[in-house]
């Protein structure tokens, strides 16, 4: 009897040693590969809530009203794909019940627009591209990949400064649970505006450099934390005039005790964090595992079949036949014939 690999045992094993292969291809180099920030975005998200601002036509102040933020992000594809970094094209729109049905940025009450670049892995920013305002900070349209329970430094364009946010738990939004983020800002100046001297209590004076003061009672973004898209975000901004050297406030510009994601802004980037999370997670987590786990079992089942292999009668060669009928058994006395 002699032994061969049947074609099954071979074919176990190959596949076994394939997926031992492939499971640290792609955790050490197609996952890291994967979480990168994308450069082709087309994002709008919507914040709305109560609140006051001042009306320039009524020279008065507009208690209790609908605000809306609206901020559109793209991205600039050709200026990222010839930096190697994530260049994103950012306007921002505060509307009031008078402006937002205008649906023209240049009408509203507040338009910004910013031009925003980071490393693609880091989410640091990266200051070329004709960044604009130049930025710092760990985090603004979006967190890190892979969040940390720990704290975070968060870019508060208005204040034109990082502010400090702490890791305040889990929160689920729409069902789908993210990281907590907290933190607030302190009443600070940020500029100044020429204004009439009687709309910060200064009627004598013509015009006057009043000065800029921004707060924000409570900022709060709940974060995907595989991806760190932010899925929702909510914030309490203050913005007020104070004459020159005054401590108290004269005119409030914008007040909201919360500014929210609109539910819809909420399904929208909690599908998006749930879909690009879900696909980090096959690439770095499951498929490894799991296909780590399958092929050292199918390697070793595979192996072992092999090293039985599958026994087969060996047939005898024609030297090692036994005598034919006419042969002469050795010693036997040859037959002669008769007569």
């Amino acid at each position: 009897m002699r032994r061969s690999a049947s074609p099954f045992s071979l074919i176990l094993l190959g596949l076994g040693v394939f997926l031992l292969a492939l499971a640290p291809l792609l955790a050490w180099y197609v996952e890291p590969r994967a979480r990168q920030t994308p450069i082709d975005v087309n994002v709008t998200t919507v914040f709305t809530g109560k609140g006051s601002y001042f009306d320039a036509d009524a020279l008065a102040v507009q208690d209790d009203q609908d605000i809306t933020v609206t901020r559109r992000v793209l991205g600039d594809v050709a200026d990222s794909e010839r930096g190697g970094v994530a260049v994103w094209d950012v306007s921002t729109t505060i509307d009031t019940p008078k402006t937002l049905p205008l649906k023209d940025p240049r009408k509203a009450l507040q338009w910004t627009t910013e031009r925003w670049v980071t490393d693609r892995r880091t989410n640091r920013p990266v200051h070329c591209c004709d960044e604009t305002p130049s930025f710092e900070g760990e985090a603004y349209l979006k967190f890190p990949f892979g969040l940390e329970k720990r704290g975070y430094r968060w870019w508060d364009n208005t204040l034109g400064a990082t502010v400090p946010l702490r890791f305040a738990g889990t929160k689920k939004i729409q069902g789908y649970e993210g990281y907590r983020f907290t933190g607030t800002v302190k009443p600070t100046r940020t500029g100044t505006r020429q204004v009439p001297g009687t709309l910060v209590g200064r009627p004598k004076q013509g015009q006057v450099l009043a000065e800029e003061w921004y707060a924000n009672g409570g900022i709060e973004l709940v974060a995907d934390r595989r991806t760190g898209r932010i899925i929702n975000a909510k914030i309490a901004p203050k913005k007020t005039l104070r004459a020159p050297g005054a401590r108290r406030d004269a005119v409030t510009l914008l007040q909201s005790d919360g500014l929210e994601f609109t539910p819809a802004t909420q399904r929208e980037q909690v599908a998006l964090a749930s879909g690009d999370s879900g696909r980090l997670e096959l690439v770095g987590e499951t498929l490894p595992v799991g296909g780590g786990a399958a092929g050292a079992v199918l390697a070793v089942v595979g192996a072992v079949l092999a090293a039985r292999g599958r026994q087969r009668p060996v047939r005898p060669s024609a030297a090692s036949a036994g005598p034919g009928p006419g042969a002469v058994r050795p010693g036997a006395e040859p037959v002669r014939p008769s007569g």
